[in-house]
């Protein structure tokens, strides 16, 4: 029977107790895999055995809630091969020792930095380095992106409103927050809102806000000068950190293995951490199952794709800042064909604006199109009688059943003969063809309905605009 069961022995005390310690991490290497020991196993660090109950610890409180609730059944079970009087394996928190400056810097071959006084960096943030010269890691804010300026509707309102929680929030409210969304859809502004509003309104608090590619450069510059003991320090003293575009640590092995760390580190001290991504944790590539598990145990916040309703908001405050006098059926205009992204939106204004301010002509629906041919062409699909239709009943306001209903009712029949007349003029469809697809009407019913649009276009200017932005849409 082996000599430490009964009584406290020391972990470096006791030959047996540590060979058996060995022998137990073996087997658990062997049965669970390189890497996943590795990433929880390997900073086990085996205390005392007393009494059947064997303490072991870990340096994270999260580390030890994810060993316990993953591998304690397996370790108790290992334990037991060796000892069958253990009947507990405990898992504490001891955090890893940090060594002095001094021997800090006698283990990366660097002599020692005297401890320097933060001090702002150029974008009004903090970045502390207890023991090392503070550096410029922070990315520039871009004082356009704040949260007065973000135009709020459904698609992003869960975003907006965890952001704000997050940037006026005394406690951490969620741990991470986990921004993610296609590009151009507002991620890079509601990151830039929440460091804005933390340093005007706590300017003692320490943000870091950078991109991942940035960490994971400042990383190997660290690893390549020696001074990984600064770069821990720098990111793991902040109160808030926050990394943009997460997905580019993807395949990146050692990179992820600090980002881990320092996430932990900075979630046991209660610190904020903000990350944004262009997929959710789960699907995240090249990213291990560890980092996507902890990153979606905070608040995941999606933001979707842009509605017709939110790109012509975000148009009209855009025109209201740049003090430009934009036509609203220019703006409709853009907001129905520039569907992709908002980066991409305001841009095309800002084009159509500084056109109009060098060339001295008017904004209008004909500049418009000239003006951002290109840029149209690569949002431009080929028209479909269904697409009509979608638009139509978009403009109008009625119900896209209506297109195929049998309702004569001038609110339905009048957007619903427009849609015909632009279904002849837009497709190569025949006359009974286009009939079908408006409930199987007849051919007869087609060309009446062409022929009061034409009709009406003439005698009325404001619904011959009406048409004439419908068909521009389509046809651009």
């Amino acid at each position: 029977m082996p000599p430490w069961g009964n009584e406290m022995t020391q972990s470096d005390g006791v030959p047996e107790l540590q060979e058996a310690w060995a022998r137990v991490r073996g087997r658990l290497r062997a049965d669970v895999g390189e890497s996943a020991y590795r990433s929880w196993l390997k900073p086990l660090t085996l205390m005392s055995s007393k009494n059947g109950v064997v303490r072991m610890a870990v340096p994270t409180r999260f580390m030890r809630d994810w060993v316990t609730g993953n591998y304690a059944d397996r370790i108790r079970a290992l334990w037991c091969s060796e000892d069958r009087r253990v009947t507990t394996v405990e898992i504490v928190v001891r955090p890893a020792e940090r060594p002095s400056p001094k021997r800090a810097a006698e283990l990366s071959g660097a002599p020692p930095v005297a401890k320097a006084t933060p001090r702002p960096s150029d974008a009004g943030l903090y970045a502390s380095t207890p023991e090392a010269a503070p550096r410029e890691i922070s990315a520039p804010l871009d004082p356009r992106f704040t949260f007065e300026n973000f135009v709020v509707g459904k698609p992003n309102e869960l975003a907006y409103a965890a952001a704000r929680r997050v940037a006026e929030a005394e406690t951490v409210p969620f741990n991470p927050l986990f921004l993610y969304g296609g590009v151009g859809l507002g991620k890079t502004h509601l990151m830039n809102a929440i460091a804005w509003h933390i340093t005007k309104s706590r300017p003692e608090r320490r943000i870091i806000y950078l991109s991942a590619e940035k960490f994971m450069y400042q990383f190997v510059r660290a690893l390549r000068t020696k001074d990984t003991m600064a770069f821990k320090e720098q990111f793991r003293s902040v109160d808030v950190l926050m990394i943009d575009d997460v997905q580019f640590i993807g395949g990146r092995e050692a990179t992820q293995e600090e980002f881990f760390h320092t996430f932990n580190a900075l979630v046991d001290r209660n610190r904020q951490v903000v990350i944004s991504a262009d997929k959710s944790p789960s699907d995240l590539e090249g990213v291990e199952e560890r980092m996507r598990s902890r990153l979606g145990w905070g608040l995941v916040a999606d933001i979707h794709p842009t509605t017709y309703e939110l790109r012509l908001g975000i148009l009209q405050s855009k025109a209201e800042q740049l003090g430009a006098g934009i036509p609203g059926k220019v703006l409709e205009f853009l907001a129905h064909k520039i569907p992709s992204n908002v980066r991409e939106l305001e841009g095309a204004l800002n084009r159509i604006v500084a056109h109009a301010t060098l060339v001295g002509r008017p904004v209008s629906l004909e500049a418009t199109q000239e003006v951002l041919h290109d840029l149209l062409r690569a949002n431009d699909r080929r028209v479909t009688i269904d697409e009509i239709q979608k638009l139509d009943a978009e403009h109008y306001n009625i119900r896209l059943a209506e297109m195929h209903s049998a309702r004569r009712a001038r609110a339905v029949a009048r957007p619903r003969q427009v849609a015909m007349y632009l279904a002849k003029q837009l497709t190569s469809r025949s006359l009974p063809e286009i009939g079908r697809k408006f409930g199987g009407r007849d051919h007869t019913t087609v060309m009446h309905a062409v022929r009061k649009v034409e009709e009406l276009k003439t005698i009325d200017s404001s619904f011959a605009d009406d048409v004439e932005l419908l068909r521009r849409m389509l046809e651009s």
